[in-house]
């Protein structure tokens, strides 16, 4: 039983994170296609390569265009990464748990669904887009609140977390990734006013501009942004933070359980390699590559969670 309830809710919350996270990648599109003018479908190209949806999208178009890529990572059922897609299947995981959750999370899940449902009924124009987009942002937020403010500290608020957190690390690892694929090929403006906006850009796409200028002023540069969003531990969705918190919740599954797992000591491990570097390291080695191979790390953490934990006996 503990199995079926641990990845209920697991994959309940890493849908809800998905959801959030893919219209957030969205907006990255739109901000940074807007200060490069001309090269729209290659950037959307982009936008999907990172999400990992671009060759299911390929599958079932013959050409990318702006409109089919918004359409494809916010409404499309052929698209199981889809914010519509998505919701779906929290809500459908929270009604395998429904006895798990508190009647306010479950009542925050129907409605997020019911709004998507609503929201996502037909294509969005670009001039609806922001408002399509907040909403999305708004009702996760409420099933992440009304989470944190009624259930119960145990084994299944943890799985809870260690779904938020794991689906949240992808995502930032993600949006950096959208910056090297995206705006690598304009090498030459590297440092320029114009990289420092697309920079600003992807702290926009975090929610995370107003904390970076609280941590480093209103100076943005490129070193102190990577730092902020790949080393800082105060940052609620920093890669650092991410691997931490999944960390501290197996931390409390060990204690619960009475056994450390496979999956704990790569949790740690995880956590020891961002103690371990610092930022000038990560651009030496090359940004691209250390972002791959921390999408590498957290898919194998993923895995061997549900292994330890038995989600599908």
């Amino acid at each position: 039983m503990l199995g079926k309830t641990a990845n209920g809710l697991y994959w309940m919350f890493r849908y809800l994170e998905r959801a959030e996270n893919t219209s957030r990648l969205v907006e990255t599109g739109q901000r940074i296609g807007l200060t490069r003018l001309g090269q729209d479908d290659d950037e959307w190209a982009s936008v999907m390569q990172s999400a990992s949806v671009l060759d299911a999208f390929n599958e079932s178009h013959d050409e990318v265009t702006k409109e089919s890529a918004i359409d494809w990572m916010l409404r499309s059922r052929d698209n199981p990464s889809s914010v519509l897609s998505a919701i779906s299947e929290a809500r459908q995981n929270a009604r395998m748990v429904r006895t798990a959750l508190t009647g306010e999370v479950w009542e925050a899940m129907n409605g997020c669904y019911m709004a998507a449902r609503e929201i996502l009924a037909r294509k969005v124009s670009e001039r609806d887009l922001p408002k399509v987009l907040g909403l999305i942002r708004q009702r996760t937020a409420l099933v992440r609140g009304a989470t944190h403010g009624t259930m119960l500290r145990n084994d299944i608020y943890d799985f809870a977390r260690i779904g938020t957190f794991l689906e949240r690390g992808d995502n930032t690892a993600r949006i950096l990734d959208v910056k090297y694929y995206v705006l690598l090929p304009s090498a030459l403006s590297v440092g320029s006013s114009l990289d420092n906006v697309h920079w600003e850009t992807i702290l926009r796409s975090v929610s995370a501009r107003g904390g970076f200028r609280m941590a480093y002023g209103s100076q943005v540069n490129a070193r102190d942004i990577a730092q902020f969003l790949i080393l800082d531990r105060r940052m609620p969705r920093s890669l650092n933070f991410c691997a931490s918190k999944i960390h501290d919740n197996l931390r409390y599954l060990v204690s619960d359980y009475g056994a450390e797992t496979p999956s704990y000591h790569m949790a740690q491990a995880l956590v020891d390699r961002f103690v371990h570097h610092d930022i000038d390291a990560v651009f030496e080695s090359g940004l691209h590559e250390y972002i791959q191979s921390v999408l590498i790390a957290f898919g194998q953490l993923g895995g061997q969670i549900e292994k330890d934990y038995r989600f599908y006996e």
